[in-house]
């Protein structure tokens, strides 16, 4: 027989009744019933009842193992009796009676139980994240976070794309958040930086001529840490295609999202392939947001109008000023009771409103504040607007366009969520696409781009001859479930006049541009298809299947907030002897304290 296992702890079934078996685990849960003693014995596997008499002179070996403690135990499989029959368990219909025991590993006393479901601090979870790994709960998300890899990765293959490696030591690059940089021993001044993503690598891939790249990537920045997104790290689906249009970018891979979410989702219901597509000016009106959750049926609408030279003077003035009016409906909400809308309006201020304006239909006439100051015609074209009828409530945004469609998105979900009206156990993907390329800077006046600078723009070169900037739509898109954005990504810009013509109208030189990304303009200039791609977060899409708001709970060894490793003591100081070797010389805060 094997030194330390027959059967893994999850195998033994009542057909193996009768067999000698050796298992090997850990010591789970420990039941001392007298004349008897219970232990289960867990490994990745599962959890096997082990049983042993008191009379059993390997009974004192077994009783002084500690929870936790590795132990080997032969012994004979025997069905339990109908009534001690474990249904929650594989395992459950058997147990091992116990004939051997050997400690391989004791335990000492236990900072945390792994038993049970007890909640302990963020940081000593992380600190002893060994530990916390050998939590149910936590291993299935780890198990799942595999499982869902290796099915995008087999879905990835059959599609007919090439798996690559891109670098991990590059050039700095300016993606919009801070590189991570590693110090270079042999070129003293120099640094490497670890890939915001890898962008322009799998770009090259394309001008390489290999067509269908793709990658279960791994990306690095320096960023604070929040519930969706974890400091320094994090993983991604990264894939390119040449010769694509944006349609055939969706359709490549809308069947493996669509695909994963049903094989992991636990039966809950997914938007089928082809997922509905959104233009960025229609979700900003309608969702508030460039994420729009679409379980949530409420849809804002525009009543600017009903209040352009109206009696209600603080909206009216405003509208004179350039601003709008956004109206979110709250259906079902005139029968709430006043505290009810004092306790939203009192949000609106800590969300820095002024306060939350309303009107409540009822059958028997409009009412509250706004209603008072507005004639009825103007009451009855809000009505129409938003689709309301008797009972229903509706709440008013007024601001600058933009401030006013994040804010009335705000307004959609809680209203939302105060109502119960978010849909459940389903995942609804979309499309948010037609992207602007530009904006306008409040402040200076200055055209800039608004995302993404190598995106395609919608006409290419023509558009940029000829159209006003800030009409100028670009060929970027953004994929979204459950009001969660799983990833941007665009059609590239593979033409280098069309790209510095681009940037000339932000306001940068063709100087500027040439020192900054000549590489790829002149990997651009020997040949460059047309190309696109994106790249899904893996964090984010195990978040939703697992149905966990932190990120930190589907991460093996993820970092805390602050970006710090508890469990290896990262980051950390180095002796002065590597610093010198690196050429670095320390020039720290006077608040930071020198170990």
């Amino acid at each position: 027989m094997h030194p330390y296992r027959s059967h893994t702890c999850g195998q033994l079934r009542l057909s193996d009744a009768g067999a000698t078996v050796r298992l090997s685990g850990w010591v789970h849960r420990k039941r001392d019933h007298g004349n008897l003693l219970f232990v289960d014995l867990r490994d990745h596997w599962g959890l096997t009842q082990c049983v042993l008499d008191v009379s059993s002179p390997v009974f004192p070996e077994l009783e002084k193992a500690r929870p936790e403690s590795v132990v080997t135990v032969t012994g004979t499989v025997i069905g339990r009796t109908a009534d001690t029959v474990n249904p929650r368990l594989d395992t459950g219909e058997i147990e091992v009676q116990v004939a051997e025991v050997e400690i391989q590993s004791m335990a000492e006393v236990l900072p945390m139980q792994v038993a049970g479901d007890q909640d302990y601090p963020e940081d000593m979870r992380l600190r002893y994240r060994y530990l916390d790994l050998r939590r149910e709960a936590v291993h299935a998300n780890m198990v799942l976070r595999s499982k869902v890899i290796t099915y995008l990765r087999q879905r990835m293959i059959e599609q007919g794309f090439t798996e690559f490696q891109t670098p991990i030591l590059t050039a700095s690059s300016p993606e919009g958040a801070r590189d991570y940089l590693v110090p270079s021993r042999l070129h003293p001044g120099h640094f490497y930086a670890l890939p915001q993503a890898p962008q322009q690598f799998k770009q090259l891939l394309m001008v390489a001529g290999f067509d269908r790249y793709f990658q279960i990537a791994p990306c690095f920045r320096d960023e604070a840490g929040r519930a969706d997104r974890s400091p320094g790290e994090f993983y991604q689906l990264d894939f390119e295609m040449s010769f694509v249009t944006q349609d055939e970018v969706f359709a490549a891979i809308e069947p493996v999202l669509e695909g994963v979410f049903k094989e992991f989702g636990g039966g809950r219901t997914v938007t089928p392939a082809p997922f509905p597509r959104i233009a960025y000016d229609e979700a900003m009106l309608k969702y508030g947001s460039d994420k729009p959750d679409l379980r949530n049926p409420l849809i804002i609408a525009d009543v600017t109008e009903a209040f352009r030279g109206s009696g209600f003077g603080l909206f009216a003035k405003a509208v004179e000023k350039g601003q709008v009016v956004r109206a979110i409906p709250a259906p079902g909400g005139a029968a709430q009771p006043r505290s009810w809308f004092d306790k939203l309006n009192e949000w609106a201020r800590e969300e820095g409103a002024g306060g939350l304006g309303y009107i409540q239909y009822a059958a028997d006439g409009a009412k509250g504040p706004i209603a008072k100051n507005l004639d009825a015609e103007r009451v009855a074209m809000i009505r129409e607007a938003v689709g309301l009828k008797d009972g229903d409530a509706v709440f008013f945004a007024c601001a600058k366009a933009l401030d006013a469609a994040k804010f009335a998105g705000k307004v959609r979900t809680r209203l939302a969520t105060e109502l119960d009206l978010i849909e459940k156990d389903v995942f609804k993907f979309c499309w948010t696409v037609d992207f602007p390329l530009y904006e306008m800077n409040e402040e200076s006046g200055a055209i800039e781009f608004s995302h993404n600078p190598f995106s395609m723009p919608q006409g290419g070169m023509e558009a940029l001859l000829t159209q006003d900037p800030l009409t100028i739509k670009a060929f970027q898109y953004d994929i979204v479930c459950n009001g969660v954005e799983l990833s941007s990504g665009a059609i590239r810009n593979h033409r280098p006049d069309i790209m510095i013509k681009a940037f000339e109208i932000a306001g940068y030189t063709a100087e500027h541009v040439e020192e900054h990304f000549g590489g790829m303009l002149n990997a651009f200039r020997y040949g460059a298809p047309p190309h696109g791609g994106s790249a899904p977060g893996i964090d984010r899409i195990v978040m939703l299947l697992a149905d966990e708001p932190n990120i930190r709970e589907i991460i093996a060894f993820p970092m805390n907030q602050q970006a710090q490793d508890l469990l290896m003591g990262a980051p950390a100081t180095v002796d002065a002897a590597r610093l010198k070797e690196l050429h670095l010389r320390l020039d720290l805060p006077k608040t930071v304290k020198k170990d």
